[in-house]
């Protein structure tokens, strides 16, 4: 075959490519977590973790209507929450900008000007007139597309795209913690409260055996000594109550503010609750797959990637000629009359091209650029999913370590409970003085307010555990 030939062929392949279009740039594929990112989680203890996927709304396996009342009330009125979805509608406008790009975009142009036009001027001057100043009036309608023969748009459009679902990943993690948040504070609010209990039964307790100490030394069997020394313990256990009873308050306004309610308006009614929710099942954990499908902020992350993938083909096409395809209908004329005659009708339609070319330092510095915010986004999906893994692993270990630490503090204080019951016995009997009882007592005492005190820090650690697994963006009361 000639070259003559061959040239028409190889110049109709070059155009049917051309109106196919191309993209431009590297194609996205979601990257591969770290190594051992989908193994089993190494915290999850048989007697603190299962092996099953744990629900989304986890806050129901307190089975606690209260608690269940105010996440809903938190997910629809916590600032912070309407302020994410604020965002996220910010993001689908932009999606729906880009999109517009797709389109051929029109322009109604209608005005009029006195003065001179140059264009007149030399028109009257070629008649052999005097340029004078004139009314000229125009009506116009542009129309113009851009031929995406590069993936400009095309790349634009994924771009926005991903930001908009990074955007909604970001939403879903504000709305993981306001779960979690919510969670936090009414569990303060109702550990606090046996804490309390726990307080003013030893402040009972205390007084009762300040008042046996002073009635054995009106009978002549004890000395002024004891009764100062109990009733100084005594004392010891009044000034315990305040401070948690402060804390209380702090926590009630503190479920207050995610709740989105004013400290005027704090839910009085919580303040009932005098023991810490409790699960009845091991926490379902999953496995190290199942965390990195379910975290907000590890989609983010992903989606933040392909973002920045994408725009390094929008700069990318920068590189090659921009084709549109540009028309104008209407009319321009020196009277309005003339706007609707022929006389003053104008039209146009033709291609244009714009090409940035032969100095291409800027659009190439420009991918260059591109090219190392998707570095950075990969660096930064990286470091997302070995934060995720460290926060699940640090919150079960401290978990687990938390629950061995109550078991062992259960036998202390059944000791402590037998310990003192025999020492108040052994003082009847006459066999032990009464400083060993007021040690058993305050055995006791330090006893029950380290077990409450451990209750309290099972509840958070679990709490701390179920945030970490990344649930409660989509459950929903």
């Amino acid at each position: 075959m000639s070259a003559r030939r061959r040239l028409p062929r190889a110049l109709a392949a070059l155009a049917a490519t051309a109106l196919a279009g191309c993209v431009v740039g590297p194609k996205y594929a979601p990257p591969a977590p770290p190594d051992g990112a989908a193994a089993p989680l190494a915290a999850a203890t048989p007697t603190a973790a299962g092996p099953a996927a744990p629900p989304d709304a986890w806050w129901r396996l307190y089975a606690d209507p209260r608690l269940d009342a105010y996440v809903a009330e938190a997910f629809a009125a916590n600032t912070d929450l309407k302020a994410a979805d604020a965002n996220l509608s910010g993001a689908k406008a932009v999606l729906q900008a880009a999109r517009a790009g797709r389109y051929p975009g029109t322009t109604l142009n209608s005005g009029s000007v006195y003065g001179r036009d140059p264009a007149t001027d030399e028109i009257l001057e070629i008649d052999g007139h005097k340029p004078e100043s004139i009314w000229l009036y125009e009506d116009t309608f542009e129309v113009s597309y851009e031929v995406d023969l590069f993936g400009r748009v095309r790349r634009a459009v994924q771009a926005s795209r991903a930001d908009a679902q990074a955007t909604a990943a970001a939403r879903d993690l504000v709305k993981t913690t306001v779960a979690a948040e919510t969670a936090r504070a009414y569990g303060e609010v109702c550990a606090l409260g046996a804490q309390l209990t726990v307080a003013r039964r030893a402040f009972d307790l205390t007084t009762r055996e300040a008042q046996i100490t002073r009635q054995r030394r009106e009978a002549g069997s004890g000395t002024q000594f004891d009764v100062a020394r109990s009733e100084g313990v005594a004392a010891q256990a009044r000034a315990a109550i305040p401070p948690l009873e402060g804390q209380r308050r702090a926590a009630l306004f503190q479920l207050a503010a995610v709740l989105g309610r004013t400290p005027a308006k704090a839910p009085q009614e919580a303040l009932a609750c005098e023991a810490p929710p409790k699960l009845t099942a091991l926490i379902p954990v999953g496995d190290g797959a199942d965390l990195l499908r379910r975290r907000p902020d590890v989609r983010e992350a992903e989606r933040r990637l392909a973002a920045a993938t994408a725009r390094v083909g929008v700069a990318a096409a920068d590189l090659y000629p921009r084709v549109a395809l540009r028309g104008f209908y209407g009319g321009a004329a020196v009277t309005l009359a003339d706007l609707t005659r022929n006389a003053g009708l104008v039209w146009g339609v033709g291609p244009s091209i714009s090409w940035t070319f032969p100095n291409q330092a800027g659009p190439r510095a420009r991918v260059r650029q591109a090219q190392a915010g998707a570095a950075a986004a990969l660096d930064g999906f990286d470091s997302v999913v070995l934060r995720a893994l460290k926060e699940t692993e640090q919150a079960l270990a401290l978990y687990s370590a938390e629950l061995d630490r109550r078991q062992a503090l259960g036998d202390v204080q059944a000791r402590a409970q037998e310990a003192f019951r025999l020492a108040r016995g052994d003082l009847e009997a006459g066999a032990i003085s009464p400083l060993d009882v007021l040690v058993a007592e305050q055995t006791l005492i330090a006893a029950n307010a380290a077990v409450a005190q451990s209750d309290a820090a099972l509840v958070q650690d679990q709490i701390a555990v179920f945030k970490a697994l990344g649930g409660g963006w989509q459950g929903q009361a």
